[in-house]
């Protein structure tokens, strides 16, 4: 995998067999310790629901009591962490609330024993000093030492690390990163409709349209859906240059129509290559009149 930054995000990037390049945002340590916090919250309401249970029988010590809420607490906690990741493929309620999830640094499938691996690690990371911190009354002065020193080494470790891992992270070989939430583009050709001018004013014939294939279609649409274009855009212009050479279309564009010639050209590229499709011809990009040749 290889890591750039890029808009003030760390970017982690890997290659699959299939050769297609897949980037992931590096979750950031504020959004972290948000989910960390939410999922505290949602274990503990549970842990202290069956502790006033108890507390309220007056069945138990208070020595016991406390024994049976650390009990509670390390059964409740660890399987809530497991088995939210396993069955939300790395995610926990917290995770989801704030948009982060759990990946495998390979960018493979996270697999069981590594989110047993990671969770476990966050006993020993995160809980075991907590306990310590809540306990130090009772703690001698090496105790509270060597707890103070393991907090810090905790701290200093996703901070000094590049890809802000955890050392449950880097033992289980996992990372933390963006999760945001999908958003569907809406349709270009009803989003933008043509007006009745726009429809007239450039009429393309079959032998403008057999030139290009999909590849060449969706090119066009993530230019079009750009919004930093405009007509007078140089690299508007030089596209419908492109375009009226490679399609030999004769009638003139006027100088501020080429966005109007695009988005035209668009979407009658589009029912053309649809209504292709329906009589089983699939024209993947220009080489298609080549390999059809051959």
């Amino acid at each position: 995998m290889n890591q750039h930054v890029q808009t003030n995000k760390r970017i982690e990037q890997f290659i699959p067999p299939e050769g297609v390049p897949i980037n992931f945002a590096i979750a950031s340590l504020g959004a972290r310790l948000g989910a960390q916090c939410l999922d505290l919250i949602f274990t503990l309401l549970l842990v202290f629901v069956c502790a006033l249970v108890v507390i309220f029988s007056r069945s138990l010590s208070p020595e016991a009591g406390m024994t049976l809420f650390l009990l509670l607490a390390f059964l409740t906690r660890t399987p809530y962490y497991i088995l939210s990741e396993l069955v939300w493929n790395g995610r926990t309620l917290g995770k989801r609330i704030v948009g982060v999830r759990v990946v495998n640094v390979n960018g493979r499938r996270l697999t069981p024993h590594q989110v047993v691996a990671r969770n476990l690690m966050k006993e020993v990371e995160i809980f075991t000093p907590l306990t310590f911190i809540f306990a130090v009354s009772s703690m001698s002065g090496w105790e509270i030492a060597v707890a103070v020193i393991w907090v810090l080494v905790i701290l200093i470790v996703p901070l000094a690390n590049r890809r802000r891992q955890r050392l449950g992270d880097i033992i289980a070989g996992t990372l933390v990163v963006d999760n945001p939430r999908s958003v569907l583009l809406s349709d270009l050709a009803i989003a933008t409709p043509l007006t009745t001018s726009s429809q007239t004013m450039f009429d393309f014939q079959p032998e403008h349209l057999d030139v290009y294939g999909k590849y060449e279609l969706q090119t066009l649409e993530d230019v079009l859906r750009d919004p930093t274009k405009n007509s007078y855009s140089e690299e508007i212009v030089q596209i419908t240059r492109t375009i009226i050479r490679k399609i030999g279309y004769s009638d003139p564009v006027k100088s501020g129509q080429e966005l109007a010639f695009l988005a035209a050209f668009y979407r009658a590229q589009r029912e053309h290559l649809e209504t292709l499709r329906l009589f089983g011809t699939r024209r993947e990009d220009k080489f298609h009149q080549k390999q059809k040749s051959e």
